[in-house]
């Protein structure tokens, strides 16, 4: 059995957790789990106990890495990613992560390549509300290839964020436009999956990204799109709730350990 803990408690920790108890990742034991929100880890710590599976509620990262877990399933924040990749790689712990943002620091993306390397440990990107990684890095390493990325919200989203103006309440407008290094400065959650397209294909300083806001509109809207003198290939994703992208770390996991790798 893989040792497995989740750093992040949220709704997509949850969709993790339910896998590992309703029998779709029967090669992992979740043995810890960490949350800032104490209540959030308990609640899924109280799941597993209901299902006979013992698991604990760490208060601090050193604790779940003191399990000694094979793999870590990263569900926080960009932030809270760049502050547990060197500590877990150096464990011997390999990551599942889902705040791609922080590999668009190039400084931190090498720092976490080089400890990956000595640790013999890897990081996983997890697709989230994206995909077509394969064909994004297949065109790339073809040669002569541009790409671009495309993002669709609601108004009510950005409300918070630093691009919101009352008249996004009545007009559609794109509320940015830049690369996808630009993008995670600007939405440090938002954007997430624009930094792993582009890690996927030209890098965050040569992706074109766009957001637009769209009174009304619920879900997110992700389009990413590659050419280069033999390929054009675009993939459209639309998802109502963010639930895709817990569920993308379950691939990703059950990936890890299959014989046959999609």
């Amino acid at each position: 059995m893989k040792k497995l803990v989740i750093f992040g408690c949220g709704r997509l920790a949850e969709i993790v957790a339910d896998a590992v108890v309703n029998g779709l990742l029967p090669e992992y034991d979740l043995v810890g789990v960490y949350s800032r929100t104490a209540s959030k880890a308990d609640r899924i710590v109280t799941k597993m106990k209901q299902h006979g599976k013992s698991c604990v509620a760490s208060p601090t990262l050193e604790g779940l890495l003191a399990l000694k877990p094979d793999y870590l399933v990263e569900s926080a924040s960009p932030a809270a990613m760049k502050e547990l990749a060197l500590p877990t790689l150096k464990n011997g712990t390999s990551i599942v992560t889902l705040s791609i943002g922080a590999l668009a620091d190039t400084l931190f993306y090498r720092e976490v390549m080089k400890t990956a390397k000595a640790s013999g440990t890897r990081i996983y990107i997890a697709s989230g509300a994206t995909g077509g990684f394969d064909v994004l890095r297949t065109a790339t390493l073809m040669g002569n290839a541009t790409a671009r990325f495309f993002n669709e919200k609601g108004q009510s989203v950005l409300r918070r964020s630093a691009v919101y103006n009352p008249s996004l309440e009545t007009e559609k407008r794109v509320v940015f436009s830049g690369t996808a290094r630009e993008a995670i400065g600007v939405f440090p959650t938002g954007l997430n999956v624009s930094v792993a397209a582009s890690l996927a294909s030209v890098g965050p300083e040569n992706m074109h990204v766009t957001m637009q806001s769209t009174p009304g509109f619920i879900g997110d809207t992700q389009r990413v799109e590659i050419k280069n003198d033999q390929v054009h290939a675009v993939v459209d994703v639309y998802s109502a709730t963010p639930e895709i992208a817990g569920w993308s770390v379950v691939s990703t996991l059950i990936n890890i350990v299959s014989p046959i790798v999609f």
